[in-house]
């Protein structure tokens, strides 16, 4: 396993990466990043579709939001990083239908950087934070004040599971590989 990141900090995915490789995007939609950025850092490696959305992240954030003290009944607003690309805002609100199955109960979507609603449009009595780690979105998504408001994915085994997931399933675009019989 090697780490690479696009723009906050070394290593780059460049610097870490050969054309055996399999990069399994850490990301939530498959907006610019996963299209553009990444295979301009690397050309020649197998790129592995974005984690989410997907059903199973669904189990993530509803763990979050009981963690965070939601009542099991509220309508949710998950609450997005955003994006220019019109394909990553749909990517979350397909992971908000995923949601909404899951918590039985109305999700709707807002955005904390770009696209439409704006997180502080919405006024949200319960936000579900649809990002993975802490840090300035989330900084932003907590400031918008709703009474209850989960944490970030971080470390969750729906996470891990899809990790591999996605990892399992991009390894048959491998140059040279010999798909198992």
């Amino acid at each position: 396993m090697r780490l690479g990141y696009l723009e906050h900090g070394p290593p780059s995915i460049a610097d870490v990466i050969d054309d055996s490789c399999v990069i399994v995007p850490l990301l939530l939609t498959s907006g610019f990043h996963v299209r553009t950025d990444i295979p301009a850092q690397a050309p020649g490696a197998v790129i592995a579709a974005a984690v989410g959305p997907d059903p199973l992240l669904a189990a993530a954030l509803s763990d979050r939001l009981y963690e965070a003290g939601y009542d099991g009944r509220s309508p949710v607003v998950l609450a997005g990083a955003g994006s220019s690309d019109e394909r990553a805002l749909d990517d979350v609100r397909t992971m908000a239908d995923h949601l909404s199955v899951t918590l039985g109960t109305e999700v709707t979507t807002a955005f904390v950087s770009a696209g439409s609603p704006r997180l502080t449009e919405v006024g949200p009595a319960v936000v579900s934070s649809y990002l993975l780690a802490p840090g300035a979105f989330h900084d932003d998504v907590v400031a918008a004040g709703a009474p209850v408001t989960s944490a970030p994915i971080g470390a969750h085994p729906s996470l891990a599971a899809l990790v591999l997931d996605r990892y399992d399933a991009a390894l048959d675009q491998v140059p040279g590989r010999i798909a198992p019989a």
